[in-house]
């Protein structure tokens, strides 16, 4: 094997069209010949190139409704005979097999039938056999053969053969083989994934995961983590599907913070009310409902202005010019939002630094999906927590029963909850949040936390009393003990929304009874780690 490999002959099979005729016409012009199938060999025909058809070389047709076309001696022969090797060479000039230099194969589009929905008859019929076959071919012998399955690779390859007077380097085909066995590997996980769940299969015996380069990152968590952002092919709105308008390039804890923001700020309806979370290291510092953006965002910020500084910013609707002035008062890492007025946008420039990420809708909150969290030797595997709890879903445990107005905080304390890592307590007054303890080893500090936040924040406001006093406080999980409930009760709480199911809920009941508050059981939890 030598370092530097002529193309002479190449198969061009794709789905996807995208470049295809530029790239006949670019290899044409290096004296390269061409082969192909079906719709690719008629549209590079129809271009005006010669080109020779698969079936005339294997001397059978296509059939079975293109089934059956490249599966045949005459084409694998001639991506995996080793050139260097005389019995390789041998059985090609006695079986009339030509040597195929290069391939560029891309898939059917299962992955697109997937995401709009198709039958189980036209999944079936979307899952490529001698696409991946030629693929795993021609990247096994990249000592000599040049794998091409992405369009973005096409201007690679021909600067490639430019550089080298029509031939590819080794390392070259070394890294083109490595993104063919990514592709064939993401498109049987796509297959199987798929597969396991229309056959209602939830524990498959084995899991495949795939994703796609979207961003190579400067750093992970830290200056000394490498990283990158990967993408999974859904298109639930957020992070991974937003355009950013401007500012910096996002860092591994950007992305990671405004993931959270998105999705918390999505549990609340825009057609309801505006909403606004502001994020700092993955943890709400304030979530507030509004009339307004505005108003919600004086509100949440209001929260804890100490930590909002360089935080996260997600809206749940457009962005307006009176909140994008008030955003930039302080400084903001990112903001997210489903879409921006141009006088937002203009605002913002002002602000170079400032990221500005637009998508085109909210993520739906209560969506079934997959969630993934490595550990030591493996890979753990939930579904997403959607849980929900409404009006109807409440019990009342309690002498005390709460007020309309106090049963509407509770829920908005119940869905801040779910996005704080645990322990988690949320203190909540007039839709929005007034103090927030989240990740304490005990319930009972998680509690004192929030109220000293509440506390702190009052006197920043100029305010006599805590913002606690009078509030809904929420708990991710029960009270093992009535000290946590004793704690809030002391911050000024006036009702609780908790699980239930502690060995010690009549201990718990019984300190709500004796101060008077009003309580009541979601019989679900909602930890978060």
């Amino acid at each position: 094997m030598t370092d530097l490999h002529p193309v002479r002959r190449a198969l061009l099979s794709v789905s996807d069209k995208t470049g295809l005729i530029e790239l006949g016409k670019a290899l044409a012009a290096r004296g390269v010949e061409l082969l192909s199938t079906g719709g690719s060999a008629k549209a590079l025909r129809d271009a005006g190139l010669t080109v020779k058809d698969v079936a005339d070389v294997t001397g059978f047709p296509e059939m079975m409704d293109g089934r059956v076309k490249t599966l045949h001696p005459k084409v694998h022969g001639g991506l995996l005979a080793l050139r260097d090797n005389e019995d390789h060479v041998a059985a090609l000039n006695a079986h009339g097999i030509g040597e195929i230099d290069l391939l560029v194969v891309n898939l059917y589009p299962f992955e697109a039938a997937l995401e709009r929905g198709a039958d189980y008859a036209e999944m079936i019929e979307n899952i490529d056999i001698g696409g991946p076959a030629m693929i795993r071919a021609s990247a096994k012998n990249h000592g000599f053969v040049t794998t091409v399955v992405d369009v973005e690779d096409y201007d690679a390859l021909l600067a490639e053969l430019d550089a080298n007077d029509g031939q590819t380097s080794y390392a070259f085909r070394q890294k083109l083989a490595q993104i063919a066995y990514a592709r064939t590997g993401a498109y049987d996980a796509a297959v199987s994934t798929w597969m396991a769940q229309a056959i209602g299969e939830e524990t498959p015996r084995r899991r495949v995961f795939a994703g796609e380069i979207k961003q190579t990152l400067r750093y992970g968590e830290n200056s000394h983590q490498k990283a990158a952002f990967y993408t999974d092919g859904s298109a639930r709105p957020g992070v991974a599907t937003a355009v950013q308008l401007q500012g910096k390039e996002l860092s591994y804890n950007n992305i990671n913070d405004t993931d959270a923001a998105y999705e918390l700020v999505a549990e609340f309806d825009p057609a309801e009310a505006a909403a606004v979370a502001i994020i700092k290291h993955a943890n709400p510092c304030g979530v507030a409902t509004g009339a307004t953006l505005l108003e919600a965002y004086q509100k949440a910020f209001d929260c804890d202005r100490t930590s909002a500084f360089g935080g996260i910013v997600a809206l749940n609707q457009p962005l307006d010019a009176a909140t994008a002035e008030k955003i930039t008062e302080i400084f903001t890492e990112v903001v997210i939002a489903p879409g921006a007025s141009d006088e937002a946008k203009e605002i913002f420039a002002k602000k170079k630094n400032l990221r500005l990420l637009l998508t085109d809708a909210l993520p739906v909150s209560r969506a079934a999906i997959t969630a993934y969290k490595q550990v030591a030797g493996g890979v753990l595997v939930q579904d997403k927590d959607v849980g929900y709890v409404g009006l109807d879903d409440l019990k009342v445990v309690t002498e005390a029963k709460p007020s309309d107005e106090q049963l509407q905080d509770l829920l908005f304390a119940w869905k801040v909850a779910k996005h704080v890592k645990s322990n988690a307590i949320v203190y909540v007054k007039g839709n929005a949040t007034v103090g927030v303890g989240a990740g304490q080893m005990s319930r009972v500090d998680s509690a004192n936390v929030a109220a000293s936040k509440a506390e702190r924040m009052a006197k920043e406001l100029g305010l006599d009393d805590s913002l606690a006093k009078g509030s809904a406080v929420a708990s991710d999980a029960f009270f093992p003990f009535a000290d946590g409930l004793l704690e809030a009760v002391a911050a000024g709480a006036s009702c609780v929304i908790q699980p239930g199911g502690s060995m010690r809920d009549q201990e718990v009941i019984d300190a709500a009874n004796e101060n008077g508050i009003a309580m009541v059981f979601t019989g679900m939890r909602h930890f978060r780690h």
